[in-house]
């Protein structure tokens, strides 16, 4: 080699280290994205969903591969490809080998599709045997050049961006014949002499070129697995030889176009690189987290490392045994290197499924598309990115309602714009997959991805929008995701008699005091024998005091927690059971009911009044007399009787303390119990109706006048939404979910004094087609006139909202499927550990719909939380609180809803259950307790130094005395040891005094006296 030649081979490799180096990452860098950051909090802006646009120059498109949508137009001169061969010879390894979208004839109808998008570029490829039937370049097949001729035509009139893949799978059957097809090197220049006729014929239309889609699966699957064609197996050799090709073919088109074809077309060209994404098994876990990584570089980083890094395979597959894994030499390592103009990616199903496409190593899959986007930019120095492929898919049997693809879709797109606007991420185009239903490779047509529905069986070959492409089309109008769920907050205080509450569930009874030292008449000796028990001196009475509601322990926690949180209100529940053990008023426990007067008096104390909730079930303990569960409980109508027997006791030893009551928690939610049949849960909440209505009549005639309260009961109230906006059968259901719910009972309070019209008739209708056998039970006039305006105000506990779609049932026998609704979780929305949604604007709109169905009622948000994992810094209860008094506060002050109280859930959380408290089980404060009482003082989102509407004792005041309330005991121990110090040191003063006085008087006698004079003592 002239020294000539050998500076410019110096030079040239200094280049490709220098771009290596400067232009990317590390190999290994990208382990970083597992790296925990426990500072980020879940409700961070960068971690929500993000309401934006993408950038202003954004491309927006959609995709199809030629084999999937084609068809075979056999008479058009093509030539049989693997997978015509592959599907006809192994029909076992495919679901189904019938139909096809025949784009080849229907290429009007893909075109009034993408106009029906208004995408900005249009991915396709090109097929290989259709334009050389054979594999090699010599005549091209007339038909075949003019069918894409065509295509780009009718695209540059569209102005849409064509984006052409060379080869996506589908291989001249000849060129497997002949040279066994990629396992052979000479694929590398047959490909190049195909790639250059696409350059030379097709390359004055086409800016963006594709050379090889998704190489892994053509070796992996291909070579490997055998589900795709050519369908050998087992020889791990031939995958990684099938690899080695793929990228020398890639990399020696990329220099032939830019030699020859870039200064004049001036284009761009990469190959799609296609990968799953995985998270540790442990989070935080240095091993685990290594796993991840070498997942990662044995799929994607085994061609990305040599083309986007610095031209060999990565270090994590080099270890495999040197005879299965080939070697690149150091001109091939330089011919490799940098052979991309972008990084083209795909995100999509065929990534994941089945799971030996992936090497998980023990750890977790997940569908997390922007931390894939991370580990590409952190590994090759964030690079230009075109999300080549990305979408998911349904089933077969799915025509145009493809509710789970939206929703799949929005999370997709709005982890790439998060990449974009939080991380910095080079993302310059999208691709949904796919355009059609078509071919889904070893799945057939037992699997649909299209944005639109193809008929494989009809002639015509419709193309019908689905809800999916309604959606897309909607982002691509919009640029990205616009503001349109909520209005913007607003700063405003809620009126100064407005209610700030936290709820609490049944408060179990002391049922003696826990400090009994001052009201047991007994002397005790401890440890007289030793053994450190405490012995009664028989015969001694000591002088007692009556006892005080203070002597409860529990009722001082719970106070001191109620005046840190700075609320006006207490909602707790009271224990019937405990109140009358055997069902009736026969028998009553004088000390439950003291015990729940003291919790009352207690808090009215600090200022803080109490709505008591008489009968508070759950599914877990149903909260019945035992006697009374035994004789049937809410399928006995005597029940009812014996509830306003209860609930008139629970009025007269209490009612002069409590103004606000609650007869019945969540009725709609109790009746689930009674699940046995459908019929069974009707007569249950049948029954619940009357017992409530029978207990507001017994406190309006009795009680009302001297005790001057309000008693209504509280329902379950979580708002629905149509989980597809674009389906008329969703938005029923969603109605349809409120009428079963809500009106169930509402309408019969405060409305007709009878079930809702649309849940009879539902009904009805179902059992006459003989899809259930459910009734509602009938109340009679004169219960109908008994419930109508038995409710003083709407007590509403609302949580989250539900998205519902139509699902018919067919005799269940369970009452929730006569409403013929399904649920579907919306990922995209923050969440808790039991899946409550966080979705604020849905307590606005159930807000409204109250007041619209049944008038100007005060309303109490009775009781609205979420579960929050964090034991102390519970971020995610503060971001609801936040969000969901705002949209209250919107309610009141923009809606002139008379919203009247809002009460949080809850006050202590229980131990082996969903983390609802603001106090832990043992009673430590949370985060979230701050913030609730600094929104409690300022009334709401008062305007920056605005002035207080209502009267407010000073903070420092209220620190002070929340002190001294909290360390009383220590206090009054310190009072006493100051107290006995005093004592100490005034008798140590007067012994000193008094010793000073006698040696005094010793002093004098010892003086001499004079003559005639007498000493005089004192």
């Amino acid at each position: 080699m002239s020294s000539r030649a050998l500076q410019r081979s110096v030079m040239l490799s200094a280049l490709i280290l220098l771009r290596a180096t400067a232009a990317g990452g590390l190999p290994g860098d990208g382990s970083a994205v597992w790296a925990e950051n426990p500072s980020v909090s879940p409700v961070d802006a960068s971690q929500l969903f993000v309401y934006d646009t993408f950038p202003e120059n954004f491309l927006w498109g959609v995709g199809t591969g030629a084999f999937q949508v084609e068809g075979s137009c056999e008479e058009d001169g093509k030539g049989p490809s693997i997978w015509d061969r592959f599907i006809h010879a192994r029909p076992r390894h495919v679901n189904g080998i019938n139909g096809s979208s025949d784009s080849c004839l229907f290429l009007d109808k893909d075109l009034s599709a993408l106009d029906f998008l208004g995408v900005s570029f249009y991915q396709f490829s090109i097929s290989w045997p259709r334009l050389f039937p054979d594999g090699t370049v010599a005549a091209a097949n007339p038909d075949g050049v003019r069918y894409y001729q065509t295509l780009l035509d009718a695209l540059a009139r569209r102005n849409i961006e064509p984006v052409v893949t060379l080869f996506h799978w589908d291989l001249p059957w000849e060129l497997q014949e002949r040279y066994g097809g990629w396992q052979n090197e000479s694929m590398v220049d047959l490909f190049n002499s195909y790639a250059t006729y696409c350059f030379q014929t097709f390359g004055d239309r086409v800016r963006y070129w594709i050379t090889i889609h998704n190489p892994y699966l053509v070796a992996w699957h291909g070579y490997g697995t055998g589900m795709h064609a050519p369908g050998q197996k087992g020889n791990l050799a031939a995958v990684y030889t099938v690899g080695h090709n793929l990228i020398k073919a890639h990399s020696k088109v990329w220099h032939t176009y830019d030699r020859n074809f870039r200064p004049r077309q001036r284009g761009w060209l990469s190959i799609t690189l296609g990968s799953h994404w995985i998270e540790p098994s442990r989070p935080g876990h240095a091993g685990d987290a290594l796993r991840c990584q070498q997942s990662l570089a044995s799929v994607l980083g085994w061609f990305a490392e040599p083309i986007h890094g610095g031209g060999d395979y990565p270090a994590a597959l080099k270890r495999t045994p040197p005879a299965r894994l080939p070697a690149f030499s150091e001109a091939e390592r330089r011919e490799v290197s940098g052979t991309a103009d972008f990084f083209a990616f795909s995100f999509g199903p065929s990534n994941f499924k089945p799971p030996s496409t992936m090497a998980k190593m023990g750890q977790n899959v997940s569908l997390n598309l922007r931390r894939a986007l991370n580990w590409i930019k952190l590994e090759y120095g964030n690079p230009r990115i075109l999300i080549a492929e990305n979408g998911w898919f349904t089933d077969g049997y799915v025509s145009t309602e493809d509710t789970t693809a939206i929703y799949i879709m929005k999370n997709f797109l709005n982890q790439v714009l998060q990449a974009i606007k939080f991380d910095g991420i080079q993302v310059f185009g999208y691709t949904a997959w796919s355009l059609l239903d078509g071919f889904e490779w070893q799945d057939a047509y037992s699997t649909r991805r299209g944005l639109f529905y193809v008929d494989f069986n009809s002639e015509q070959k419709e193309r019908k929008p689905k809800t999916s492409a309604y959606y897309y089309k909607q982002i691509i109008r919009e640029n990205g995701f616009t503001l349109q769920e909520s209005t913007p907050d607003v700063q405003g205080q809620f009126p100064c008699d407005f209610s700030w509450g936290v709820t609490e569930s049944v408060l179990k009874p002391e049922f003696m005091a826990s400090s009994p030292q001052f009201t047991d008449p007994h002397l005790y000796l401890w440890n007289a024998t030793g053994n450190r028990l405490l012995h009664r001196v028989e015969g001694v009475r000591l002088k007692t005091r009556a006892a005080q509601c203070t002597d409860f322990v529990s009722i001082k926690r719970q106070v001191e927690m109620l005046v840190r949180m700075k609320v006006t209100h207490y909602r707790f529940a009271l224990d019937w059971a405990s109140v009358l053990p055997t069902g009736d008023v026969s028998v009553v426990n004088r000390q439950v009911l003291r015990y729940y007067r003291c919790v009352v008096s207690e808090a009215l104390k600090v200022g803080i009044s109490s709505m008591v909730t008489l009968y508070y079930p759950t599914h877990a303990h149903l909260g019945l007399p035992t006697p009374l569960l035994r004789s049937g409980g809410w399928l006995n109508a005597s029940t009812a009787e014996a509830f306003a027997d209860y609930a008139g006791l629970c009025f007269r030893e209490l009612g002069d303390l409590v103004k606000l009551w609650i007869t019945i928690n969540e009725p709609n939610r109790l009746s689930d119990v009674y699940n046995r049949t459908s019929n069974d849960t009707y007569r249950a909440a049948h029954n619940l109706l009357l017992a409530h209505a029978h207990a507001w009549h017994l406190y309006d005639g009795r009680f009302r006048r001297a005790q001057r309260g309000a008693v209504s009961l509280s329902l379950h109230s979580d708002w629905a939404e149509p989980a597809n906006p674009y389906v008329d059968s969703h938005r029923d259901a969603a109605e349809r979910f409120l009428q079963f719910e809500i009106a169930w009972f509402a309408d019969p309070l405060f409305k007709s004094g009878d079930y809702p019209p649309a849940m009879r008739d539902y009904i009805a209708s179902k059992r006459r087609r003989g899809l259930s056998g459910s009734a509602l039970p009938a109340f009679s006039p004169a219960e109908r006139a008994l419930l109508r305006g038995a409710a003083d105000f709407c007590a509403l506990n609302h949580f989250t909202t539900r998205f519902v779609m139509h699902e018919p049932r067919r005799r269940a026998g369970r009452h929730d499927a006569d409403r013929d609704v399904q649920f579907l979780q919306d990922v995209t929305r923050p969440g808790s550990p039991s899946r409550l949604a966080v979705v604020p604007w849905g307590a606005r709109k159930m807000l409204r719909w109250i007041r619209q169905r049944y008038g100007d009622l005060d309303v109490y948000i009775t009781a609205s939380g979420i579960d929050d994992p964090a034991l102390e810094k519970d971020q995610l209860r503060g971001y609801y609180l936040q969000k969901y008094v705002q949209e209250a506060l919107k309610a009141y002050l923009i809606d002139k809803i008379k919203v009247k109280g809002y009460y949080a859930f809850k006050l202590t959380e229980e131990k082996s259950k969903p983390r609802f408290g603001f106090f832990t089980s043992d009673f430590r404060a949370k985060s979230s307790t701050q913030f609730y009482s600094k929104l409690i003082s300022s009334g709401g989102f008062p305007l920056e130094n605005s002035i207080p509407r209502c009267s407010q004792t000073p903070s420092t005041e209220c620190t002070v005395c929340l002190f001294l309330l909290q360390k009383k005991p220590l206090i009054f121990f310190g009072c006493c040891l100051f107290s006995t110090l005093l004592l100490l040191l005034s008798i140590t003063i007067f012994h000193r005094h008094k010793r000073r006085k006698i040696w005094k008087a010793k002093d004098l006698q010892n003086i001499p006296l004079k003559k005639g004079h007498n000493r005089v003592l004192s």
